[in-house]
């Protein structure tokens, strides 16, 4: 039955209540309510014990603070428990009035994972830590271990818990299971069942085939090294349904660097110019997607530099080719293209086999940097022979639109990508 709240109970959050073994594991599809319904059971168990300390763990603060963190503050504000005096913002404790804290805390070395003892732990998306990190962590609580992931491939979970203990508890979750769901997202996540492997992870919420995946041995950094140079800041647009996704590239040590420096929803262009002009290098040139020329226009009445990225008929393909070459790290910070990174798959066809074009899901980040390599891309083609249909100098100029409805066009592309070139 619904109440009045914003988390609503679903059948995912009784699923979970109802677990009783010492390690309860919860894989699950996109949208299936996973993390909401443990942080909670967490905010439950809190309430009702007295002096416990329950640990909820992920790869990174960042990481934490845009999902668990913010998540486990808006509920406790719908229900109305949140006492801002009770937060301890430095340590990312909250102390309840029972006495039992939840800490929440980034391990991402073996070295993190020693400390005090625990009475519960939470592993949110823990196929993103290695194995001797998490089997630390388990060894040093007392009670209760929660395990959540999207399960798009075997890791530790499978191999070495799985096959060898009989203290776990597993169950799968889908988007079935959050009645709380709205009939726009339901739609979205259903009009992909034409892709099998997509299906099987996000829509089914079953263990997926490494093969699909698109990018693999990318590097996560935590800050960007002093000599590294910042070459491009890349632009991907979204408005209501996608996220606008902002971009920084930097040259380092024969290889790149991506940098997320945006990623929402809702922002008008005005909103977007103003944000790039906050950030360092606000002249740097943006290479935008070219297929929203009256954005990029607005934007370079803005003040902004920008030039249109091309995409031409296989496009697409060179530019994940490109990247796929090249010595890649992205910062920690980079929350979702991590997670675009680690989810963007090939489509597959009614049989499961992989055919050559990427899902339209997970790749407004890296379209972004797709844009921002582009001409890189596309130079590293022409030397080796290989060309687009429609190199960018063919393509029709950036244009504005004068009052009477005439198109004029603004300057030379050619020599704007030959000067926008030389500068890198």
């Amino acid at each position: 039955m619904k109440n009045d709240f914003f988390f609503q109970d679903t059948t995912a959050t009784r699923k979970i209540f109802d677990m009783r073994g010492r390690i309860r594991a919860v894989a699950g599809g996109t949208s299936a309510s996973k993390t909401i319904s443990i942080l909670v059971w967490l905010i439950d168990y809190a309430n009702t014990r007295e002096n416990k300390l329950a640990t909820v763990v992920s790869e990174s603060y960042p990481h934490l603070e845009s999902g668990a963190i913010e998540d486990f503050q808006s509920i406790m504000r719908d229900r109305g428990y949140w006492d801002e005096d009770r937060w301890h913002g430095t340590k990312h404790i909250y102390t309840f009035e029972t006495g039992t804290r939840i800490q929440f805390m980034a391990v991402d070395t073996y070295g993190k994972a020693h400390g005090p003892r625990r009475d519960v732990l939470f592993i949110n998306e823990c196929n993103n830590l290695a194995y001797n990190i998490a089997d630390q962590l388990i060894t040093r609580t007392r009670d209760v271990v929660w395990l959540d992931w999207n399960p798009s491939e075997e890791f530790w979970f499978y191999t070495e818990m799985l096959p060898n203990r009989h203290d776990i508890e597993f169950i799968t979750l889908t988007y079935l299971d959050n009645e709380a769901l709205d009939d726009t997202t339901i739609k979205e996540i259903e009009s992909h069942r034409h892709n099998i492997g997509w299906w099987k992870v996000y829509g089914l919420g079953q263990l997926g085939e490494v093969e699909g995946r698109i990018y693999r041995d990318w590097n996560i950094i935590d800050e960007i090294p002093h000599e590294a140079k910042l070459i491009r800041r890349a632009l991907d647009f979204g408005y209501s349904n996608d996220p606008t996704s902002v971009v920084d590239i930097y040259k380092y040590n024969g290889g790149f660097i991506f940098d997320e420096r945006l990623y929402q929803k809702g922002m008008s262009n005005k909103e977007i110019a103003d944000f790039i002009k906050d950030l360092e290098q606000p002249q740097m040139t943006v290479y935008a997607d070219s297929s929203e020329p009256k954005s990029i226009d607005e934007l370079r009445l803005y003040g902004l530099s920008v030039l249109p990225a091309q995409k031409g008929q296989g496009s697409v393909n060179q530019g994940i080719a490109y990247i796929q070459d090249q010595r890649v790290s992205i910062t920690k910070r980079s929350i979702n293209g991590i997670r675009e990174y680690r989810n963007y798959m090939w489509e597959q066809d009614k049989n499961g086999k992989i055919i050559n074009d990427p899902i339209d899901q997970f790749n407004h980040f890296l379209d972004a940097v797709r844009y921002g390599l582009e001409t890189y891309a596309r130079n590293s083609f022409i030397s080796a022979g290989i060309v687009t249909s429609n190199p960018i100098a063919q393509k029709a100029n950036p244009f504005i639109i004068e009052s009477d409805g005439t198109a004029k066009a603004m300057y030379d592309i050619t020599n704007a990508v030959k000067n926008a070139e030389m500068d890198d």
